[in-house]
C-alpha cells in the first residue's frame, strides 16, 4: 500500500560477508544493512556500504530509535539516520516496537511495551513526528518479548494493529518473533497473525531461536524452524505480499550458505494461494 518495491529474498549485510559480496557479486536479490553500523562512521565501513548500495538493492534496520520511550526523540540521531538514507538510497527504514532505555541511557536492548490506550496514543504520536520528519513511511517490527506488563489492557497484535492504522505506517512482521513471544506468553500464533493488517506488510524476517526448555530465545542463529517458516507461509497465504529477509547474527557460516537458507522461502511461498487458509 506504500508503493514500495518488492525486492524478493534477501540476508543481511554482515562484515564476515564484505569480501565476497565485493569480489563475487553473488546473487542475492538484496541486503539489509544494521543502521547504527554506519551512522557516525568514516572510512572502511561506510566506503563499503557505498560499494554494495551501488550494485544491490538496500534498506536500513535499526535498534535504537527508542519509538516507544518516554525520553524526547532524538532528532541528531534521526538527522543522521536520514543522512544515511539519502546516501545509500535505501528503499525504507524500519526499526522496533520497543523502548531502549530512559533518561538518556540506552540499555543495547529492545524492551517490551505496556500495551495500553496511553502507551498506544503516545507511540502514535511519535510515529507520526518521525514520519514527518523523514518524509517517509516509518516501518516497525513486532520485537521478541519474554516478560509482560501486567497493566496491558490488550493483546500486542492489537496493539500493532490500531498503531499501523492510526500512525499510517508500515510493518516488518517477523514470523520468528511472533513464534518466539507465542511460545513464552502462551498465545495463538496463528490468531496473531489473523489480527494485522497484513496489507500494511512491508517486510518479512525469519530467523533461528533456541529452546531453553522454559523458554524460547531469539538468537538469530540458523537454520530457521520449520514452525517458523509455515508462520511465513501462513501470513503469505492470508494476503501479505512483500520481500524476505532472513537474520543470521552469530556463528555466521559462509554467504552461500546463508543465501541458501533464505531460498528456502521460496519453497514455502510457491505453492500458496491467497484465500486457502
Amino acid at each position: 500500500m506504500f508503493d514500495l518495491p518488492q525486492l524478493g529474498i534477501g540476508i543481511g549485510l554482515r562484515t564476515t560477508h564484505y569480501g565476497d559480496i565485493l569480489e563475487g557479486e553473488p546473487s542475492v536479490d538484496w541486503f539489509e544493512v544494521l543502521s547504527e553500523n554506519y551512522m557516525q562512521t568514516r572510512g572502511r565501513p561506510i566506503a563499503i556500504v557505498d560499494a554494495i548500495a551501488e550494485r544491490y538493492p538496500v534498506v536500513l534496520h535499526g535498534v535504537s530509535m527508542s519509538i516507544g520511550g518516554t525520553d524526547p526523540l532524538d532528532f541528531a540521531y534521526l538527522t543522521e539516520l536520514r543522512a544515511l538514507r539519502d546516501r545509500i538510497g535505501a528503499r525504507w527504514v524500519s526499526d522496533h516496537l520497543c523502548w531502549t532505555g530512559v533518561h538518556g541511557r540506552n540499555t543495547h536492548d529492545l524492551l517490551p511495551m505496556p500495551y495500553t490506550e496511553e502507551s498506544l496514543q503516545h507511540t502514535v504520536e511519535r510515529v507520526r513526528q518521525v514520519q514527518d520528519f523523514l518524509e517517509a513511511p516509518l516501518v516497525l517490527e513486532n520485537a521478541s518479548t519474554y516478560v509482560s506488563f501486567a497493566t496491558s489492557t490488550m493483546t500486542e497484535q492489537d496493539f500493532l494493529a490500531t498503531l499501523a492504522k492510526e500512525a499510517n505506517c508500515g510493518l516488518l512482521l517477523d514470523v520468528n518473533n511472533v513464534f518466539v513471544s507465542a511460545t513464552n506468553h502462551g498465545f495463538d500464533p496463528h490468531a496473531y497473525l489473523r489480527a494485522l493488517p497484513l496489507e500494511r506488510v512491508v517486510q518479512f524476517h525469519v530467523a533461528g531461536h533456541f529452546d531453553a526448555g522454559t523458554h524460547l530465545v531469539d538468537t538469530h542463529v540458523g537454520p530457521v524452524p520449520d514452525p517458523v517458516w509455515e508462520l511465513l507461509r501462513e501470513a503469505h497465504v492470508l494476503g501479505a505480499r512483500a520481500p524476505v529477509l532472513l537474520e543470521w547474527d552469530a556463528s555466521i557460516p559462509p554467504l552461500d550458505v546463508v543465501h541458501a537458507e533464505a531460498l528456502r522461502a521460496k519453497d514455502f511461498l510457491s505453492s500458496t494461494k491467497v484465500g486457502s487458509a
